[in-house]
């Protein structure tokens, strides 16, 4: 039964999504002393804490910790065995909170932040609609600004037969409580990787399907051949050139057939659609204030909307970085610019590397791919860096020359590439694939955000021997 609206409630700002981003904007806004409410209509801690990150990485630290463990020596015949499934699906349930958000309400509530379950609209400038669960309704007015942070979809093609083949996403695929015994992945991108890996190592076998040429491609070439080639050691087909042209599954029950242009064709047991992402703007009404349903949506570098003075979008919406990471220091940069503008502060500090100005989402955005081995990358890669009209040199460094790499495993393979801007002698990028690697990315990030000298890094001394030597050795390549 719908109940009556209530009447209009006024908070200083009103965030749509209470996902990581959507809780950072709320954290930094009554930081300031601002009033805050949220509205979610799904578990409030979105994808990340339930569907992505959290469960994903659960489920591959016990492979990649047992591939680590194969390659040490006295321990190796120790952890030849296979994974425990039914005890990494339960570790994996019990960090995502079985499914239940009690834990992130009642933070938000400790720090005096007004939760609204439902569904959110915007019902025009400053003003939100939110449709309960039992259909209660109730009309939110923003003093100072609104905040989308929806977030991101996965996106599944327009193929013969996939509606009715109930494929998975990367929802089913972090969430599925039993191991298929045959998987097909199609999409060679960081979640068709991770899955790949995951999967693999507690049982099934993997065949992967990448319409393009290898792995990873928004990364350094070498990274995707090093993970493949992994991949495919430990039983996975990779079959790259493979475009998907129909999908059969009769009933939407039993085996299911991928078809491939070409005529061939791929039977598995379940079948894992990772190729693409799409914006959750549909139907929170972006039509109210003039903007398209459906689009992401363009922002300044304060993370407000081009054209408006009060709507921003943070996080997956704006398309500019996906990862959470990313989205959660947008809501840092958002939260401290609503807070200024509300107190009248003008101008705001929105030049490069600003209070206000969200900088890093085009020169420093780190990733890591939890992959065997893993992979990293930050800043730009050296086909970037010479489209973008810099004069650099990559300096290229095989990880195993690294003391500290032969102690981490034996038989070490990686490799790493550090992209200087020749005129200015700082790092525009650097990449890194290997075990272990992702721990090292942090620094680089540092070196690629300070726009640290070559000069001053030599002064920076990598203790021995860890695999942070890496960055010794390249710089001793670079000066030659």
């Amino acid at each position: 039964m719908t109940r009556t609206v209530e009447d209009e409630l006024e908070y200083d700002v009103v965030v749509l999504g209470a996902g990581p981003v959507g809780e950072n904007v709320v954290d930094r806004v009554r930081a300031a002393g601002l009033s805050a409410a949220i509205v979610e209509s799904e578990l409030i801690g979105g994808e990340c804490s339930y569907w992505a990150c959290m469960p994903s990485k659960a489920l591959l630290r016990p492979a990649i910790a047992r591939s680590d463990a194969r390659k040490v020596a006295g321990l190796r015949e120790s952890v030849y065995g296979p994974l425990d499934a039914l005890d990494v699906l339960a570790h994996r349930d019990e960090v995502v909170g079985h499914w239940k958000d009690d834990g992130q309400v009642g933070w938000l509530d400790s720090i005096g932040v007004r939760v609204f379950r439902g569904h959110g609209r915007l019902l025009g400038p400053r003003r939100v609609g939110v449709t309960g669960p039992e259909g209660e309704r109730h009309v939110l007015a923003a003093r100072h600004a609104v905040a989308v942070c929806t977030g991101s979809r996965a996106v599944l093609p327009e193929l013969p037969g996939l509606p009715g083949a109930r494929p998975w996403t990367s929802r089913e695929a972090t969430s599925a409580d039993r191991v298929p015994e045959r998987l097909a992945v199609v999409g060679g991108g960081v979640v068709g990787v991770e899955m790949a890996t995951a999967w693999q190592a507690l049982g099934a076998k993997v065949t992967m399907l990448v319409r393009g040429g290898g792995l990873l491609p928004r990364m350094e070439p070498f990274v995707g051949e090093h993970v493949a080639a992994a991949l495919a050691s430990r039983g996975a087909d990779i079959r790259t050139g493979a475009a998907v042209s129909a999908v059969v599954r009769d009933g939407g029950t039993g085996p299911v057939t991928v078809v491939l242009e070409g005529g061939d064709h791929v039977e598995a047991d379940e079948v894992l659609f990772a190729t693409g992402r799409a914006p959750r703007t549909e139907d929170i009404g972006l039509e109210a204030v003039g903007l398209k349903p459906g689009s992401w949506l363009d922002v300044d570098d304060s993370l407000k909307v081009t054209g408006s003075d009060w709507l921003y979008a943070v996080g997956d919406v704006n398309h500019r970085a996906l990862l959470t990471h990313q989205g959660k220091y947008q809501a840092r940069i958002a939260g401290a610019a609503i807070a200024a503008r509300a107190r009248g502060t003008e101008p705001l500090d929105e030049g490069s590397w600003g209070a206000h100005a969200a900088t890093a989402d085009h020169a420093a955005v780190p990733q890591v791919v939890f992959s065997d081995p893993e992979a990293a990358a930050v800043g730009l890669s050296l086909a970037e860096a010479e489209q973008a009209g810099y004069r650099v040199r990559a300096v290229d460094l095989d990880m195993g020359q690294v003391a500290g790499a032969g102690l981490y495993a034996q038989g070490y393979r990686g490799h790493a590439r550090m992209v200087v801007d020749l005129d200015r002698e700082v790092v525009l990028g650097v990449s890194f694939v290997g075990p272990g690697i992702g721990e090292l990315i942090h620094s680089a990030t540092v070196a690629v955000v300070g726009e640290v000298p070559i000069a001053r890094l030599w002064h920076a001394v990598p203790s021995y021997p860890t695999l942070s030597e890496a960055w010794l050795r390249l710089l001793e390549a670079y000066r030659g």
